[in-house]
C-alpha cells in the first residue's frame, strides 16, 4: 500500500485527502485449503467447509452435533494423511495454493499487458486463507471502484460457484462505499476452455506407449437431490464431455462421464468414478486415461483421490494401464481461456 498511486478528486480543495487512483479489481476465487495438514488446521478448515449450507443443507440442529462430535473427531486424521502425501513441503502449502498463485501471476501479467495499471488481479479462497473478505477489503483500499469476481469453476453448482458468490456478496456488505460488482456464472461452453482441455488430452495421449481404450472424465459429485431441485451442474458436466468429444473428433464409446468424492449415505449423481473404472476394467478396457475437467487446479481430490483410491479400484479389477491427466493448472492455453472470460466480462469497465 505504501507505493499505491493516489490523487485528489477533481475540483477538490487543496486540503482534501489524497485517495487511491481508481481502478478495476479482478478477484479470482478458488475453493480453499487448510493452512497445514495437522489436526487442528484440518479441523478448522473442514468445519468451515462442511458447515456451509450450500454444501450440506441439512438442518443445523440435526447436522452440527454429528459434524462437531463425530465427523470432525476422526476425519481430520484421514484428510491430514491425504494432504500430507501431496503437500508442497518446499513452500509449506497445499498444491492448490501453489498452483493458484502461479495462475494469478500469469493472469496478472496478461492483464497488465492489455490494460496497464487500470486493473489489479488477486485471488481468494472460499474456505481458509486468504479469505474473500480480506481480499475485497484490500482491493477497495487500493482504489478498486469495480470488482469482477471470477470463481474458478467451469461448470456452475450451488455448492461451488453459488457459495463463492455468496461469500463475495457478504464481503461487499461490510464495505461502507461498495464497489460496483460483477460475477461470472460458468465458462464450460467457452471454446477456449474446451480447446485447452482438448490440447491437454492430446498431449497426454501422445506420450503413452499404447492408446487408452477409454477416457474417463471424472467430475466432483453432488447429491442427486440437488439436480432435481434445479442445480444445473450435472447437465453442465455431461455437456462438457460432449463438447470435448466433438472437439477431439472421437466416438462416444471412447469418453465416459463419471462423478467422484461422494460423502455420506445419500444417493449422489452417477456413475461413481470409483465403481465405473472397475466396471470398465472388468469389461475389457485394460488401458484407461482419466481427467478432471471440473477442477481448475490439481488438489487433494485429483492428486490423492484419483491417483490412489480410483487407480487402485481400476487395477484391482484387472486394469493394466492407468494414465492420470493433470488439471489445466497454469498451462498457457488455460490462462488464455480464463483471460478471455475475464475480458468478455470487463466490457464497459476498462478500455
Amino acid at each position: 500500500m505504501k507505493d499505491m498511486a493516489t490523487s485528489r478528486p477533481e475540483h477538490a480543495p487543496a486540503d482534501h485527502p489524497r485517495i487511491a487512483v481508481e481502478k478495476t479489481g479482478i478477484l479470482i476465487g478458488n475453493l480453499g485449503t487448510p493452512d497445514s495438514y495437522d489436526y487442528w488446521p484440518l479441523r478448522r478448515y473442514l468445519s468451515e467447509f462442511l458447515s456451509d449450507k450450500r454444501v450440506i443443507d441439512y438442518p443445523a440442529w440435526k447436522w452440527q452435533p454429528l459434524l462437531q462430535l463425530v465427523i470432525l473427531t476422526k476425519r481430520p486424521f484421514s484428510s491430514g494423511k491425504a494432504y500430507k502425501s501431496i503437500w508442497n513441503e518446499a513452500e509449506n502449502e497445499s498444491p492448490l495454493l501453489t498452483i493458484t498463485k502461479q495462475q494469478v501471476a500469469k493472469l496478472s501479467k496478461a492483464m497488465a499487458e492489455e490494460y496497464g495499471d487500470q486493473v489489479m488481479v488477486d485471488f481468494c479462497m472460499r474456505y481458509g486463507n486468504p479469505s474473500t473478505r480480506s481480499k475485497v477489503r484490500a482491493m477497495v483500499e487500493a482504489g478498486c471502484r469495480r470488482i469482477l469476481f471470477v470463481p474458478l469453476y467451469p461448470q456452475y453448482a450451488g455448492a461451488t460457484t453459488g457459495t463463492a458468490n455468496d461469500h463475495f456478496f457478504r464481503a461487499l456488505m461490510q464495505e461502507r462505499w461498495q464497489p460496483a460488482a460483477r460475477t461470472i456464472s460458468h465458462y464450460f461452453v467457452h471454446p477456449d476452455y474446451i480447446e485447452a482441455l482438448a490440447q491437454s488430452i492430446e498431449r497426454a495421449y501422445a506420450q503413452v506407449a499404447e492408446r487408452p481404450d477409454v477416457l474417463v472424465c471424472s467430475y466432483h459429485g453432488l447429491p442427486e437431490r440437488y439436480l432435481h431441485e434445479g442445480d444445473p451442474y450435472y447437465c453442465h458436466c455431461v455437456k462438457t464431455t460432449r463438447l470435448l468429444r466433438e472437439r477431439l473428433g472421437w466416438p462416444e464409446s471412447e469418453l465416459v462421464t463419471t462423478f467422484q468424492s461422494q460423502f455420506g449415505k445419500e444417493e449422489w449423481v452417477k456413475p461413481y468414478t470409483v465403481e465405473e473404472v472397475a466396471r470398465l476394467a472388468q469389461a475389457g478396457k485394460k488401458r484407461l486415461a482419466i481427467c478432471a475437467p471440473a477442477f481448475a487446479a490439481d488438489c487433494v481430490e485429483t492428486l490423492e483421490e484419483i491417483n490412489d483410491e480410483i487407480r487402485e479400484s481400476f487395477e484391482n479389477a484387472g486394469g493394466e494401464q492407468f494414465t492420470f491427466i493433470p488439471c489445466l493448472n497454469d498451462d498457457d492455453a488455460h490462462i488464455t481461456a480464463i483471460a478471455s472470460v475475464i475480458r468478455e466480462n470487463l466490457g464497459g469497465w476498462v478500455e
